[in-house]
């Protein structure tokens, strides 16, 4: 559907729900409720874990922090159910961050098994702290009250929820069209791409875990005050898996699928706990586990990217129009040509007893272009890592603009001025060209999280979309702008990858075999974008196997074997080499 028709959908969808309660009982609004409650844990999971690729067990456990400290706030020492919210929000964050900082190094399922052991340690704290009121619980907590008046029906407390979910939802939808929303979106396939961008993927990671507890603590502190009581077995690691659940069956990534997944989910297991009773009596309770066994299994046959998505695909979709024209982003002062620009003092790089890269030198001045090539396992590939901060150095020096960056983290060395592309396409695949474009510009955006969320970036945002149009103008690709970037040929998606180093406004552009998987007129295409990049003083080190292309092409040319470097010059020089005639053909042709 088009913008426009989702808008009007969204806000037809919003009023119809607000005349719930003058439509259905007093127990169908208490079930919209709970709906409304699990719907703002998993939002948080549909960014966390469908979005940034996170998966969380333990999201249960932040809805209890937040639950028994307003709960411990208000019923235990008489303070506002509102000073419980703001009590409630800071200890969960915090906690979050706390967490996160520790776990969010973790990789794979070991990370996923941490938030599983810290959900478990979290809920047995409140069964075992006397202040809590042990495995009782806390009991007789007040209801929310705006202007002296208690929100004590379910009818009352229905407008309130339903208001914190359509802003979260917002500031979600909101956040994911900024900045640090593709930021986040392209932390799924790891962190080798994003640092490469200029974006702290941990702090990325550790910033969607603490916004996720924040949505788990408005809804600890709505569930708190409209039930009224609070006990560890509300917030154990059973109903961890449940809001998981909810967030996959809605739709991984989509935040609506929260609000969707959250209402299945509910609505099933209230039909289910009236209906199993008239099967077998006295097994209702086990019987439940595998009523939903069965339905997830059902699920994952017909649905597996969730609901949402399933739907999605078949629904007809507008295509986007091209951003209108803003003035440029700020551009980056280029070098003189013929200024030193990098320089590599005899590096070294070994994986156990294999010396990748031995001891290799040379430079690359402001304005040229120089082929880095060799055979197949020359070290090529290696030595561009190194001169990008994928990997370290293990001995030796490298100097970018008379710094060094030897030691320098893979985002400082991206922010400093180097862009590259890669030997095998890193793009994201289920994102448009136009946004992978996109994050290449985000070293030269400024807007945070805050101003996502509130959408208050709008300018920076429509001068970013016009410099990535720019962009794939310059490579060719603007007809491709809105097309699933995985859905290009191998070809395109290269000129996708030099399209999004070059939205960095680079100073040094570093190309891994950019030539492959092109066809001749497309490298001839690309040949002349490069002497075109070269005339605006760019300057770009590239490595191809493609002789052909880089004997015509580059200013210099650098050759490795085993590890070492064996000649450097001009073309023609190193075409005469010995050496290089060695290394290619197995001996002096």
């Amino acid at each position: 559907m088009s913008r426009r028709a989702t808008l009007i959908v969204s806000f037809l969808a919003v009023v119809a729900l607000a005349c719930a309660p003058l439509l259905f009982s007093s127990f169908t609004i208490s079930l919209f409720n709970y709906i409304g409650i699990y719907a703002l844990v998993a939002i948080g999971l549909a960014l966390l874990t469908g979005v940034a690729g996170i998966v969380s067990f333990g999201q249960a456990a932040f809805v209890g922090v937040a639950a028994y400290a307003t709960a411990w706030l208000s019923a235990l020492n008489g303070y506002s159910p509102w000073l419980g919210l703001l009590l409630a929000i800071i200890l969960t964050c915090a906690v979050a961050a706390a967490l996160g900082a520790a776990t969010l190094r973790l990789e794979g399922h070991f990370l996923s098994l941490s938030t599983l052991a810290w959900g478990l340690a979290i809920g047995f704290l409140f069964g075992n702290v006397e202040g809590l009121g042990n495995f009782s619980g806390i009991s007789n907590i007040p209801p929310i009250r705006i202007g002296g008046h208690a929100l004590m029906k379910s009818e009352e407390i229905y407008y309130l929820v339903l208001l914190m979910v359509v802003l979260s939802l917002v500031a979600m939808y909101n956040l994911l069209d900024s900045r640090w929303g593709r930021a986040l979106r392209a932390l799924r396939g790891g962190n080798v791409l994003v640092e490469s961008l200029g974006v702290n993927a941990f702090q990325t990671k550790l910033a969607a875990f603490v916004i996720a507890a924040f949505l788990a603590a408005l809804s600890g502190w709505l569930y708190a005050h409209m039930s009224r009581f609070v006990s560890p077995a509300s917030f154990d690691a059973a109903m961890g898996i449940e809001y998981l659940m909810m967030a996959m069956v809605g739709g991984q990534g989509s935040l609506i699928g929260g609000v969707v997944g959250a209402s299945i989910i509910t609505f099933l297991k209230n039909a289910i706990q009236d209906y199993l009773p008239l099967i077998s009596p006295n097994a209702a309770g086990q019987l439940e586990v595998v009523a939903f066994a069965a339905i997830f299994i059902v699920f994952l046959q017909y649905a597996r990217r969730g609901v949402v998505p399933f739907i999605a695909a078949r629904l007809p979709n507008a295509r986007p129009t091209a951003p209108a024209p803003a003035a440029a982003l700020d551009l980056r002062a280029q070098p003189a040509t013929g200024a030193p620009l990098l320089k590599v003092d005899q590096a070294m790089r070994r994986f156990g007893g294999l010396i990748a890269v031995n001891a290799v030198s040379f430079d690359v001045r402001a304005g040229e272009i120089v082929g880095l090539i060799g055979p197949n396992g020359a070290g090529k590939s290696t030595m561009f890592n190194l001169l990008t901060g994928a990997l370290q150095l293990d001995g030796g020096e490298i100097e970018f603009s008379g710094l060094p960056i030897s030691r320098a983290p893979q985002r400082a060395i991206a922010r400093a001025g180097i862009a590259r592309t890669f030997q095998h396409v890193k793009l994201r695949p289920r994102m448009s060209v136009l946004d992978n474009v996109l994050l290449g510009a985000h070293g030269r955006l400024q807007s945070g999280i805050v101003r996502g969320m509130l959408r208050l970036e709008r300018s920076e945002e429509a001068r970013a979309r016009a410099e990535a149009m720019r962009q794939l103008e310059r490579t060719g690709l603007a007809e491709h702008a809105f097309d699933v970037a995985g859905s290009l040929p191998l070809g395109k998606q290269r000129l996708v990858e030099i399209a999004r180093a070059l939205a960095a406004d680079p100073t040094l552009l570093v190309l891994d075999e950019p030539a492959a998987g092109l066809r001749r007129n497309e490298k001839m295409e690309l040949a002349t974008l490069l002497r075109e990049l070269r005339a605006d003083r760019l300057t770009v080190l590239l490595v191809e196997h493609d002789m052909e292309f880089v004997m015509s092409l580059v200013d210099r040319i650098v050759v490795m074997d085993f590890g070492s470097k064996i000649s450097e010059g001009l073309p023609a020089e190193v075409r005469a080499d010995p050496r290089v005639q060695e290394a290619y053909l197995g001996g002096v042709a």
